[in-house]
Protein backbone atom coordinates (compact mmCIF):
# COMPACT_ATOMS: atom_id res chain seq x y z
CA UNK A 1 0.00 0.00 0.00
CA UNK A 2 1.36 3.42 -0.98
CA UNK A 3 2.07 6.00 1.74
CA UNK A 4 0.83 8.74 -0.59
CA UNK A 5 -2.95 9.38 -0.29
CA UNK A 6 -4.93 8.39 -3.37
CA UNK A 7 -7.21 11.44 -2.94
CA UNK A 8 -6.49 14.74 -1.23
CA UNK A 9 -9.05 17.50 -0.72
CA UNK A 10 -7.48 20.81 0.30
CA UNK A 11 -9.32 23.97 1.47
CA UNK A 12 -12.35 23.11 -0.68
CA UNK A 13 -15.02 25.82 -0.85
CA UNK A 14 -18.19 25.23 -2.88
CA UNK A 15 -20.86 27.94 -3.13
CA UNK A 16 -24.30 28.26 -4.69
CA UNK A 17 -25.86 31.41 -6.07
CA UNK A 18 -28.88 32.83 -4.27
CA UNK A 19 -29.99 36.08 -5.85
CA UNK A 20 -26.85 38.17 -6.26
CA UNK A 21 -24.92 36.37 -3.50
CA UNK A 22 -22.91 33.13 -3.46
CA UNK A 23 -23.53 31.18 -0.26
CA UNK A 24 -20.96 28.56 0.88
CA UNK A 25 -22.36 25.01 1.18
CA UNK A 26 -18.86 23.62 1.82
CA UNK A 27 -16.48 26.05 3.46
CA UNK A 28 -12.77 25.27 3.39
CA UNK A 29 -12.60 21.55 4.21
CA UNK A 30 -9.43 19.44 3.90
CA UNK A 31 -8.93 15.68 4.21
CA UNK A 32 -7.09 12.73 2.69
CA UNK A 33 -8.18 9.26 1.56
CA UNK A 34 -5.58 6.51 1.67
CA UNK A 35 -5.36 3.53 -0.66
CA UNK A 36 -7.62 0.67 0.43
CA UNK A 37 -9.20 2.74 3.23
CA UNK A 38 -12.88 3.18 4.14
CA UNK A 39 -13.46 6.76 5.31
CA UNK A 40 -16.78 7.88 6.78
CA UNK A 41 -18.28 11.38 6.42
CA UNK A 42 -21.10 12.02 8.90
CA UNK A 43 -23.54 14.85 9.54
CA UNK A 44 -27.16 15.93 9.35
CA UNK A 45 -28.87 16.97 6.13
CA UNK A 46 -27.49 20.35 5.08
CA UNK A 47 -24.04 19.79 6.58
CA UNK A 48 -22.31 19.66 3.18
CA UNK A 49 -21.60 15.91 2.86
CA UNK A 50 -23.25 15.34 -0.51
CA UNK A 51 -21.92 18.61 -1.97
CA UNK A 52 -18.41 17.41 -1.05
CA UNK A 53 -19.00 14.14 -2.90
CA UNK A 54 -20.45 15.87 -5.98
CA UNK A 55 -17.48 18.24 -6.11
CA UNK A 56 -15.11 15.25 -5.92
CA UNK A 57 -16.96 13.72 -8.91
CA UNK A 58 -16.99 16.98 -10.90
CA UNK A 59 -20.80 17.07 -10.74
CA UNK A 60 -21.48 20.48 -9.17
CA UNK A 61 -24.15 22.09 -11.44
CA UNK A 62 -22.84 25.37 -12.81
CA UNK A 63 -24.80 27.60 -12.55
CA UNK A 64 -25.90 27.93 -9.75
CA UNK A 65 -22.92 26.21 -8.07
CA UNK A 66 -19.20 26.78 -8.36
CA UNK A 67 -15.98 25.67 -6.70
CA UNK A 68 -14.58 28.95 -5.38
CA UNK A 69 -11.39 27.66 -3.85
CA UNK A 70 -9.32 24.60 -3.06
CA UNK A 71 -7.81 21.54 -4.68
CA UNK A 72 -9.09 18.04 -5.49
CA UNK A 73 -5.92 16.03 -6.01
CA UNK A 74 -6.41 12.50 -7.37
CA UNK A 75 -3.24 10.48 -7.94
CA UNK A 76 -1.21 13.70 -8.03
CA UNK A 77 -3.49 15.57 -10.47
CA UNK A 78 -5.78 18.50 -9.57
CA UNK A 79 -9.25 17.69 -10.91
CA UNK A 80 -10.74 21.09 -10.14
CA UNK A 81 -10.03 22.69 -13.51
CA UNK A 82 -9.98 19.75 -15.93
CA UNK A 83 -12.32 19.69 -18.96
CA UNK A 84 -15.56 17.68 -19.14
CA UNK A 85 -13.88 15.43 -21.71
CA UNK A 86 -11.12 14.60 -19.20
CA UNK A 87 -13.74 14.09 -16.49
CA UNK A 88 -15.53 11.48 -18.60
CA UNK A 89 -12.32 9.41 -18.64
CA UNK A 90 -12.07 9.55 -14.83
CA UNK A 91 -15.72 9.50 -13.73
CA UNK A 92 -16.98 5.93 -13.53
CA UNK A 93 -13.59 4.64 -14.62
CA UNK A 94 -11.31 5.64 -11.74
CA UNK A 95 -13.75 7.36 -9.37
CA UNK A 96 -17.27 5.92 -9.12
CA UNK A 97 -20.32 6.87 -7.10
CA UNK A 98 -23.32 5.04 -5.62
CA UNK A 99 -26.28 7.34 -5.10
CA UNK A 100 -28.82 7.23 -2.29
CA UNK A 101 -31.93 6.04 -4.14
CA UNK A 102 -31.23 3.50 -6.91
CA UNK A 103 -34.72 3.87 -8.40
CA UNK A 104 -33.87 7.43 -9.49
CA UNK A 105 -30.47 6.35 -10.87
CA UNK A 106 -31.65 3.39 -12.96
CA UNK A 107 -33.63 4.00 -16.15
CA UNK A 108 -37.09 2.42 -15.66
CA UNK A 109 -37.43 1.70 -19.41
CA UNK A 110 -34.33 -0.45 -19.87
CA UNK A 111 -33.42 -3.86 -18.49
CA UNK A 112 -30.73 -4.30 -15.83
CA UNK A 113 -28.55 -6.11 -18.38
CA UNK A 114 -28.89 -3.31 -20.92
CA UNK A 115 -27.88 -0.63 -18.42
CA UNK A 116 -25.02 -2.60 -16.91
CA UNK A 117 -23.59 -3.52 -20.32
CA UNK A 118 -23.86 0.10 -21.49
CA UNK A 119 -21.88 1.29 -18.45
CA UNK A 120 -19.17 -1.30 -19.15
CA UNK A 121 -18.90 -0.58 -22.89
CA UNK A 122 -18.84 3.18 -22.29
CA UNK A 123 -15.53 2.90 -20.41
CA UNK A 124 -13.93 -0.15 -22.06
CA UNK A 125 -13.39 -1.58 -25.53
CA UNK A 126 -15.22 -4.84 -24.73
CA UNK A 127 -17.63 -6.30 -27.30
CA UNK A 128 -21.31 -6.80 -26.49
CA UNK A 129 -20.73 -10.49 -25.73
CA UNK A 130 -17.74 -9.72 -23.51
CA UNK A 131 -19.71 -6.98 -21.72
CA UNK A 132 -22.46 -9.51 -20.95
CA UNK A 133 -19.91 -11.92 -19.46
CA UNK A 134 -18.50 -9.07 -17.37
CA UNK A 135 -22.05 -8.11 -16.25
CA UNK A 136 -22.67 -11.65 -15.04
CA UNK A 137 -19.34 -11.60 -13.14
CA UNK A 138 -20.24 -8.29 -11.46
CA UNK A 139 -23.74 -9.38 -10.42
CA UNK A 140 -22.27 -12.55 -8.91
CA UNK A 141 -19.62 -10.45 -7.16
CA UNK A 142 -22.34 -8.40 -5.39
CA UNK A 143 -24.21 -11.54 -4.36
CA UNK A 144 -27.17 -11.47 -6.73
CA UNK A 145 -28.77 -14.91 -7.38
CA UNK A 146 -30.24 -16.19 -10.71
CA UNK A 147 -28.10 -13.70 -12.61
CA UNK A 148 -29.30 -14.58 -16.13
CA UNK A 149 -32.89 -13.81 -15.12
CA UNK A 150 -31.99 -10.52 -13.38
CA UNK A 151 -30.27 -9.25 -16.54
CA UNK A 152 -33.62 -9.42 -18.37
CA UNK A 153 -35.66 -7.67 -15.68
CA UNK A 154 -36.61 -3.98 -15.35
CA UNK A 155 -35.67 -1.98 -12.22
CA UNK A 156 -39.22 -1.96 -10.79
CA UNK A 157 -39.23 -5.78 -10.75
CA UNK A 158 -36.41 -5.83 -8.18
CA UNK A 159 -36.50 -5.08 -4.45
CA UNK A 160 -34.72 -2.01 -3.04
CA UNK A 161 -31.82 -4.11 -1.80
CA UNK A 162 -31.39 -5.83 -5.18
CA UNK A 163 -31.47 -2.48 -7.00
CA UNK A 164 -28.79 -1.13 -4.68
CA UNK A 165 -26.63 -4.22 -5.40
CA UNK A 166 -27.06 -3.54 -9.12
CA UNK A 167 -25.91 0.07 -8.57
CA UNK A 168 -22.84 -1.18 -6.67
CA UNK A 169 -22.10 -3.63 -9.51
CA UNK A 170 -22.39 -0.77 -12.01
CA UNK A 171 -20.09 1.43 -9.92
CA UNK A 172 -17.52 -1.41 -9.72
CA UNK A 173 -17.71 -2.17 -13.47
CA UNK A 174 -14.32 -0.64 -14.27
CA UNK A 175 -12.52 -1.50 -11.03
CA UNK A 176 -12.38 2.12 -9.79
CA UNK A 177 -9.64 3.26 -7.44
CA UNK A 178 -12.15 5.30 -5.40
CA UNK A 179 -15.81 4.52 -4.67
CA UNK A 180 -18.05 7.23 -3.17
CA UNK A 181 -21.20 5.87 -1.52
CA UNK A 182 -23.71 8.62 -0.74
CA UNK A 183 -26.19 7.30 1.87
CA UNK A 184 -26.25 3.86 0.16
CA UNK A 185 -28.41 2.20 2.84
CA UNK A 186 -30.85 4.97 3.84
CA UNK A 187 -33.89 3.64 1.96
CA UNK A 188 -33.32 0.02 3.04
CA UNK A 189 -34.53 -1.94 6.05
CA UNK A 190 -31.96 -2.89 8.70
CA UNK A 191 -31.45 -6.48 7.48
CA UNK A 192 -30.71 -5.40 3.89
CA UNK A 193 -28.66 -2.47 5.22
CA UNK A 194 -26.38 -4.90 7.08
CA UNK A 195 -25.99 -7.00 3.91
CA UNK A 196 -25.06 -3.96 1.78
CA UNK A 197 -22.48 -2.78 4.35
CA UNK A 198 -20.98 -6.28 4.53
CA UNK A 199 -20.88 -6.35 0.72
CA UNK A 200 -19.02 -3.01 0.55
CA UNK A 201 -16.52 -4.17 3.17
CA UNK A 202 -16.00 -7.41 1.22
CA UNK A 203 -15.45 -5.52 -2.07
CA UNK A 204 -12.97 -3.23 -0.31
CA UNK A 205 -10.99 -6.23 0.91
CA UNK A 206 -11.13 -8.11 -2.41
CA UNK A 207 -10.36 -5.23 -4.78
CA UNK A 208 -8.50 -2.77 -2.46
CA UNK A 209 -10.89 -0.03 -3.62
CA UNK A 210 -10.79 3.07 -1.40
CA UNK A 211 -14.30 4.01 -0.20
CA UNK A 212 -15.83 7.26 1.05
CA UNK A 213 -19.04 6.39 2.91
CA UNK A 214 -21.37 9.36 3.36
CA UNK A 215 -24.10 8.94 5.96
CA UNK A 216 -26.01 10.63 8.78
CA UNK A 217 -25.75 7.48 10.91
CA UNK A 218 -22.73 6.94 13.18
CA UNK A 219 -23.92 3.35 13.68
CA UNK A 220 -23.27 2.68 9.98
CA UNK A 221 -19.80 4.24 10.27
CA UNK A 222 -19.00 2.04 13.28
CA UNK A 223 -19.68 -1.06 11.15
CA UNK A 224 -17.08 -0.62 8.42
CA UNK A 225 -15.06 2.64 8.62
CA UNK A 226 -11.56 3.18 9.98
CA UNK A 227 -11.61 6.98 10.18
CA UNK A 228 -14.54 9.38 10.31
CA UNK A 229 -15.06 13.05 9.48
CA UNK A 230 -17.92 14.81 11.25
CA UNK A 231 -19.30 17.76 9.24
CA UNK A 232 -21.56 20.58 10.36
CA UNK A 233 -22.72 23.61 8.37
CA UNK A 234 -20.12 23.11 5.63
CA UNK A 235 -17.15 22.62 7.97
CA UNK A 236 -15.29 19.71 9.52
CA UNK A 237 -15.93 19.84 13.28
CA UNK A 238 -14.19 16.58 14.25
CA UNK A 239 -11.93 14.05 12.54
CA UNK A 240 -10.19 10.97 13.83
CA UNK A 241 -10.20 7.21 14.24
CA UNK A 242 -13.68 5.73 14.51
CA UNK A 243 -12.94 3.78 17.69
CA UNK A 244 -11.61 6.88 19.47
CA UNK A 245 -14.54 9.07 18.42
CA UNK A 246 -17.10 6.46 19.46
CA UNK A 247 -15.38 5.98 22.83
CA UNK A 248 -14.48 9.61 23.57
CA UNK A 249 -16.15 12.19 21.28
CA UNK A 250 -14.58 15.64 21.68
CA UNK A 251 -17.05 17.98 19.93
CA UNK A 252 -20.50 18.66 21.45
CA UNK A 253 -22.08 18.00 18.04
CA UNK A 254 -20.47 14.55 17.79
CA UNK A 255 -21.66 13.82 21.31
CA UNK A 256 -25.19 14.78 20.25
CA UNK A 257 -25.06 12.53 17.18
CA UNK A 258 -23.94 9.60 19.32
CA UNK A 259 -26.69 10.21 21.87
CA UNK A 260 -29.19 10.13 18.97
CA UNK A 261 -28.26 6.55 18.04
CA UNK A 262 -30.83 4.08 19.46
CA UNK A 263 -29.38 1.76 22.13
CA UNK A 264 -31.07 -1.64 22.26
CA UNK A 265 -29.48 -2.39 25.64
CA UNK A 266 -31.30 0.39 27.48
CA UNK A 267 -34.98 1.21 27.34
CA UNK A 268 -35.78 4.90 26.83
CA UNK A 269 -39.17 6.56 26.63
CA UNK A 270 -37.89 9.09 24.12
CA UNK A 271 -34.96 9.06 21.68
CA UNK A 272 -32.59 12.02 22.11
CA UNK A 273 -32.39 14.60 19.33
CA UNK A 274 -30.16 17.67 19.06
CA UNK A 275 -32.36 20.79 19.50
CA UNK A 276 -32.73 23.10 16.51
CA UNK A 277 -31.64 22.60 12.90
CA UNK A 278 -28.54 23.07 10.75
CA UNK A 279 -28.32 26.78 9.82
CA UNK A 280 -28.80 27.78 6.19
CA UNK A 281 -25.53 28.56 4.35
CA UNK A 282 -24.29 32.10 4.96
CA UNK A 283 -26.60 32.87 7.91
CA UNK A 284 -23.98 32.55 10.68
CA UNK A 285 -21.71 35.58 10.45
CA UNK A 286 -20.13 35.58 13.89
CA UNK A 287 -19.06 32.85 16.27
CA UNK A 288 -19.19 29.07 16.16
CA UNK A 289 -21.80 27.71 13.76
CA UNK A 290 -23.00 25.18 16.34
CA UNK A 291 -23.28 27.71 19.20
CA UNK A 292 -27.09 28.12 18.99
CA UNK A 293 -27.60 24.35 19.49
CA UNK A 294 -24.70 23.61 21.84
CA UNK A 295 -25.20 22.57 25.47
CA UNK A 296 -21.63 23.63 26.38
CA UNK A 297 -21.63 27.09 24.78
CA UNK A 298 -19.87 30.01 26.52
CA UNK A 299 -19.22 33.67 25.68
CA UNK A 300 -16.32 33.30 23.24
CA UNK A 301 -18.32 30.79 21.14
CA UNK A 302 -20.83 33.47 20.12
CA UNK A 303 -18.17 36.00 19.13
CA UNK A 304 -15.36 34.10 17.40
CA UNK A 305 -15.18 31.17 14.99
CA UNK A 306 -12.97 28.33 16.31
CA UNK A 307 -10.23 26.87 14.17
CA UNK A 308 -9.75 23.15 13.64
CA UNK A 309 -7.44 22.20 16.53
CA UNK A 310 -5.17 19.19 16.16
CA UNK A 311 -3.91 16.90 18.91
CA UNK A 312 -0.13 16.65 19.04
CA UNK A 313 -0.53 13.17 20.48
CA UNK A 314 -2.62 11.36 17.83
CA UNK A 315 -3.59 13.82 15.09
CA UNK A 316 -7.24 13.91 16.23
CA UNK A 317 -8.88 17.15 15.08
CA UNK A 318 -11.72 19.13 16.65
CA UNK A 319 -13.21 22.58 15.98
CA UNK A 320 -14.09 23.74 19.49
CA UNK A 321 -12.85 26.37 21.97
CA UNK A 322 -13.30 23.91 24.83
CA UNK A 323 -9.99 22.34 23.83
CA UNK A 324 -8.04 25.56 24.22
CA UNK A 325 -9.14 25.39 27.87
CA UNK A 326 -7.66 21.90 28.27
CA UNK A 327 -4.09 22.89 27.41
CA UNK A 328 -1.61 20.90 29.46
CA UNK A 329 -4.05 18.04 30.10
CA UNK A 330 -4.23 14.72 28.29
CA UNK A 331 -6.82 16.17 25.94
CA UNK A 332 -6.43 18.32 22.84
CA UNK A 333 -4.38 21.48 23.03
CA UNK A 334 -4.90 24.73 21.17
CA UNK A 335 -2.76 24.12 18.12
CA UNK A 336 -4.55 24.98 14.84
CA UNK A 337 -4.08 22.20 12.28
Amino acid sequence: MSNEPILRISELKVSFQSGKKFLPAVDGISFELNEGEILGIVGESGSGKSVTSLATMGLIPSPPGKIENGEIIFEGKDLKNISEKEWRKIRGNQISMIFQEPMTSLNPLFTIGNQLMEAIRLHTDLSKAQAKVRSIELLKLVGIPRVEGILKELPHQLSGGMRQRVMIAMAMACNPRVLIADEPTTALDVTIQAQILALMKNLNQKTNTSIILITHDLGVVAEICERVIVMYSGQIVEHGEVRKILKDPQHPYTKGLLKSVPDLRGKKDRLYSIPGTVPAPGTIRNGCRFAARCSEVFGKCREESPELYKSEKDGHEVRCFLHTLKEGSNHHVGIPS
